[in-house]
């Protein structure tokens, strides 16, 4: 029997859709072809012979099974091949076209169910990953604050010492620093070292009032020497803000943070600022 294919189109960089793809963070998130449906657990050994799992149940608890297999080729961004525990095969192919990223998807059907059913369930799941890529670029403004037992000053001062820097943000990368000045109107690199590779956000200072505001504008990636502006990598998110206010309550600091994220980060930045700042506090009231 002929393999069916299917076909998206993604308006995303293929690197952050093949991640998407093969994250079983993301996987248990857009991995089913109906509302009624959810991917309760995924395990991915993304290599040549490595297994991968997504436990599928529907959600009234009915019925559920184990989508199983093992991994016969990786091209990273490019092409996954591999063979379900009945023995079909499975191809996916990655093409980045400009500014999106086509992903083709073909499949040995099965005996028991209807061709088109088989085509139409295959391609509900690929509709779906595509949503989902496409709903992660979307920015959302989210809050945190904290107060701060010193006044304003010192928590500004605190927060921009370079060396103070890297000790509250490490929360979000060990290796966290600035290259720059807060100057209004300057440039800023926020940095992290990953795999040995220097990374991170290129950012603009649009305001920096001491003790009363820091406004940031994120305008691009840093991935080791370049610094990239523009393009599909950027693009949904740059121009995004990051917005430090100090409100002086009785010689002590209220201190807020807007903070424009796409939701493919802001389970990392709920687990990660609460932290950041009980540091910041502590680094603050230690200095007075």
């Amino acid at each position: 029997m002929e393999p069916i294919t299917i076909k998206t189109i993604i308006k995303a960089p293929v690197e952050k859709v093949w991640n998407v793809f093969t994250n079983p963070m993301h996987i248990v998130k857009w991995n089913s072809p109906s509302p009624d449906w959810h991917t309760t657990k995924a395990d991915n050994d993304l290599q040549h012979g490595g297994r991968f799992l997504s436990r599928m149940e529907a959600k009234d608890g009915s019925f559920g099974f184990d989508f199983a297999g093992t991994y016969d080729q990786i091209d990273v961004n490019r092409l996954i091949k591999y063979t379900i525990d009945d023995n079909r095969k499975v191809s996916v192919e990655f093409e980045q076209n400009d500014d999106q990223t086509i992903v083709t998807q073909s499949f040995d059907p099965e005996q028991t169910n209807p061709l088109e059913m088989q085509r139409d369930g295959w391609q509900s799941i690929l509709d779906n990953f595509r949503n989902y890529v496409e709903d992660l670029a979307v920015l959302e403004r989210i809050h945190y604050e904290i107060q701060i037992d010193v006044d304003p000053i010192t928590v500004h001062k605190t927060m921009l010492d370079e060396e103070n820097y890297r000790v509250w943000t490490a929360p979000f990368s060990p290796t966290s620093r600035y290259e720059g000045t807060w100057e209004k109107g300057t440039k800023l690199l926020f940095l992290g070292d990953s795999d040995g590779e220097r990374g991170g956000m290129v950012s603009m200072v649009e305001e920096n009032i001491p003790g009363e505001l820091v406004s940031l504008r994120h305008v691009g990636l840093v991935h080791g020497d370049l610094e990239i502006t523009e393009g599909p990598h950027v693009q949904g998110w740059a121009g995004a803000h990051e917005i430090y206010t100090f409100a002086d309550i009785g010689g002590k600091t209220k201190l807020g943070i807007d903070v424009d994220v796409n939701r493919e980060f802001k389970d990392h930045f709920d687990q990660s600022w609460p932290i950041a700042l009980a540091k910041l506090k502590e680094l603050s009231e230690n200095r007075s």
